[in-house]
């Protein structure tokens, strides 16, 4: 778990949880706004999950600190219940927003996409109840799933939208037994382009008849630059 982190970078790990392999943070409700101390700037590449009952990378709930610019690449799912997740509710404050996702390949998942506002957890009654979540600017692209029960699940929260999603060039396999509603979307905005199984209206198709990448930054991130040490014990 990383809580209120910068400059991260996670590679080359095969990771088998009874949670989330890979879970973000920054502060819970008030403590977290008052905190202010946001995770960012974070590298996720060339991971191997398990996780049957949880995310491979999960955003939240605890982000009342904000999390931004988070890039994973080249990332392997196998028998978990979702890929990345976003999760947050009312009362958090602050921000998702910056979250890049490329070259993900999923096997045998409950959920391909999945974000929640609903995720009403809290560590005691004084949050504030108007401390409403922005969460933005997110994209995923060139990702393919075999076994699928449900593409996705979008759920924002009234009032409070998540908005500029983007999902570009994926192809999901469905099971043998998959959802009748392959996505389910409320309180969401943005966009999609060479989707299968179509996305829902909310996700509408921006360019019929050709591929529109969705983002992924092309600038070097400062943690990138550091050279690790190979250590032997004798």
């Amino acid at each position: 778990m990383f809580d209120s982190c910068s400059n991260v970078r996670i590679e080359d790990c095969f990771i088998v949880s009874g949670d989330d392999c890979i879970a973000v943070k920054s502060g819970w409700d008030q403590y977290g706004i008052s905190f202010g101390m946001p995770s960012h700037h974070l590298i996720i590449r060339r991971l191997t999950c398990i996780s049957p009952d949880s995310a491979v990378i999960a955003l939240g709930s605890e982000m009342s600190g904000g999390i931004q610019d988070v890039r994973a690449e080249d990332i392997t799912a196998i028998n978990s219940e979702s890929g990345v997740r976003i999760k947050t509710a009312v009362g958090r404050g602050a921000y998702v927003k910056d979250i890049y996702v490329r070259r993900m390949t999923m096997h045998t998942m409950k959920y391909a996409f999945w974000m929640t506002g609903n995720y009403g957890s809290h560590p005691d009654n004084g949050y504030n109840p108007k401390a409403l979540p922005i969460i933005g600017n997110i994209n995923y692209k060139d990702m393919v799933a075999e076994n699928v029960s449900m593409a996705g699940k979008l759920e924002g929260i009234e009032g409070d939208p998540f908005t500029g999603i983007c999902v570009s060039n994926v192809t999901i396999g469905l099971s043998s037994k998959p959802k009748k509603v392959q996505w389910n979307c409320t309180e969401i905005g943005g966009v999609s382009s060479k989707v299968s199984p179509q996305p829902c209206n909310l996700l509408p198709e921006k360019a019929p008849g050709r591929i529109v990448s969705c983002d992924f930054p092309e600038d070097v991130l400062p943690i990138d630059g550091v050279q690790f040490k190979t250590c032997f014990l004798w």
